[in-house]
Order: C-alpha cells, then sequence, then structure tokens
C-alpha cells in the first residue's frame, strides 16, 4: 500500500511551474489531493487516485485531474471568485491480474511517453485539438 503523501507536477508553461497537490483525505479507497494556491477552495485544482478490483478479478488503477478557471465576477458591486470553466482528465488502465510488475510497468511507461511534445500526433490531438487524417 502506498502512503499518501504531496504530489508535484510541472504545468506546461514556457517556464514550468511545479505545483504541490497535497493529501486531502482518502474515502472510499480514492486518495484525493489539491493545489490550492489560491486560498479559494472553488479554484482547488484536484487529483484523485484510486483502485478499483472489478467482479472479473481485472485491477483498474484510475487518476482523475480537475483543473478550474475561477475569475473574480462584480454583480452589484460585489466582487466573488466564479468557476469559468474546468479541464478534466480521467486516466484509467485496466489489468488482468496475472499481469506482471513489467508489463504494467511498460504500459506506463508507453502511456507518458506518448503525451512527450515530440508525439507530434498525440500533441496535435490533446493541445491543439486538431483531427486526426489519414
Amino acid at each position: 500500500m502506498s502512503e499518501l503523501n504531496n504530489v508535484v507536477i510541472n504545468d506546461g508553461a514556457a517556464t514550468p511551474v511545479a505545483h504541490t497537490f497535497k493529501p486531502r483525505n482518502v474515502a472510499g479507497g480514492i486518495a484525493t489531493l489539491v493545489d490550492n494556491t489560491s486560498g479559494v477552495p472553488l479554484a482547488d485544482k484536484r487529483l484523485t487516485l484510486s483502485i478499483q478490483r472489478t467482479a472479473s478479478s481485472r485491477v483498474k488503477p484510475t487518476m482523475k485531474l480537475q483543473i478550474p478557471v475561477v475569475q473574480d465576477a462584480t454583480v452589484n458591486g460585489v466582487t466573488k471568485p466564479t468557476s469559468v470553466r474546468v479541464a478534466y482528465c480521467d486516466l484509467a488502465f485496466n489489468f488482468d491480474p496475472s499481469s506482471s510488475t513489467q508489463e504494467r510497468k511498460d504500459m506506463v511507461a508507453f502511456v507518458r511517453n506518448l503525451l512527450a511534445d515530440d508525439q507530434t500526433m498525440a500533441h496535435a490531438t490533446f493541445v491543439d485539438l486538431e483531427d486526426i487524417w489519414g
């Protein structure tokens, strides 16, 4: 079992900024971590990690990431933070219980490396929102 601790992740800025996701809680087998740099809970970046074991004995580790965009809105002279939009990522692996550590390690590496900036097709799809043609 892994201990719940801080997770530091760099963003995609030209000069990357490290964001520290701190443990919030563990409930129902889901570990929740938040990056609350603004002090406003509405603006919390949220990371969850969990493992589900399915009825067919498959093991499904899952990571979810929510990144809100919050702006101050002034209504009748009162300014308050308002959620404008939220970006979501749901990443789920699905392993057979007989899979080896190396097989799982390879799958994680394939996904990590696919998301590298030099993978132009994946970058164009996920970042530039371009369709794929062939």
